[in-house]
Formats: C-alpha cells, sequence, structure tokens
C-alpha cells in the first residue's frame, strides 16, 4: 500500500500547474488594467487619454489561450511581456512622478507574468512523459 509520502507529489504537481495558470491569468488582466487606466485616467500624455492606452490591445490576445491551458500560448506570451517590461524600464527611467511609479508597477507585473508562464510551460513537460 502507498504511503501518504508517495501520493504527495502527484497531487502537487497538478496543484502547481493551476497556481501557475492562475498567477499567469491574474498578472495578465492586471497588466492590462494598468495599461489602459494608466494611459486614459492616472497619467495620460495628454488631458482626456492618450492613444498609448492601445498598447494593451496586444495583451489581449493571449488571453482565451491562457484560460484554454494552451502549451503554445503560454510559450509566445512569456516573450511577447519583455516588450512591455523594456517599456517599463524606458518610462521608469525617462517619466516623472505617477508616471514613473506606474512604470515601475509595470515591470513588477511583466516580471510575474514571465515567470508564471515559464513555470508554468515547465511543470507540464516535466509531468508529461
Amino acid at each position: 500500500m502507498p504511503s501518504q509520502m508517495d501520493t504527495a507529489p502527484a497531487v502537487a504537481a497538478p496543484l502547481a500547474v493551476e497556481a501557475t495558470r492562475w498567477a499567469a491569468v491574474g498578472a495578465l488582466l492586471a497588466l492590462i488594467t494598468l495599461c489602459l487606466a494608466w494611459e486614459l485616467w492616472w497619467a495620460p500624455l495628454r488631458p482626456g487619454g492618450s492613444w498609448l492606452a492601445l498598447k494593451a490591445l496586444p495583451l489581449c490576445l493571449p488571453l482565451a489561450g491562457l484560460l484554454r491551458r494552451r502549451m503554445y500560448t503560454y510559450r509566445w506570451t512569456s516573450l511577447l511581456v519583455w516588450l512591455y517590461f523594456f517599456e517599463g524600464v524606458v518610462r521608469a527611467t525617462s517619466d516623472r512622478g505617477a508616471s514613473a511609479q506606474l512604470a515601475v508597477l509595470e515591470i513588477v507585473l511583466t516580471l510575474v507574468l514571465f515567470a508564471a508562464c515559464a513555470l508554468h510551460v515547465r511543470l507540464r513537460l516535466k509531468k508529461s512523459p
């Protein structure tokens, strides 16, 4: 009869996969919200909003694939997110005030999204024979 220690890793792996899935989805939704609110209300370049809010549109593309557990989507999302990371770095060092603080938040969210996607892929590949 298998002990509790023998079955624990089998249960932990699906929980870890689900945790990384929801971390990726949460970080993506937070990043979309940040991009829209930043450019429309919190610190727009022009009063009344900015066209830079359109930068949130490419982030909407992977949402369905992440929710459907598509491995390919996790892979290319981990590459797409670097564009937003670099934008955050540039704006954190060049903007002032609220915009610079929002850029730091963008950097943090992109790193969380990247780590969640990368770990999700790694756990799923490790789990498959």
